[in-house]
């Protein structure tokens, strides 16, 4: 069952890989930031559902709250 599992999980990523691929994402044209990398890994995460509509998108602008001084 576990190898079953991991064999899922493989393909899920490889299929993910290869939509981020096709989009373009790994060319050495790009310029190498949080949205890049983001929209990158979140491509490759979301695997077969990128060929089913989804299209990740990384927004790095969020404000974090800074501790008081």
């Amino acid at each position: 069952m576990k190898s079953l599992i991991g064999i899922i999980v493989i393909a899920w990523l490889v299929i993910g890989a290869l939509a981020a691929y096709q989009r373009g994402y790994f060319g050495n044209d790009r310029d190498v930031n949080c949205k890049t990398t983001g929209d990158t890994v979140l491509t490759v995460v979301a695997g077969p559902l990128n060929y089913v509509g989804a299209n990740p998108k990384v927004d790095c602008n969020v404000k974090v709250p800074q501790p008081s001084n």
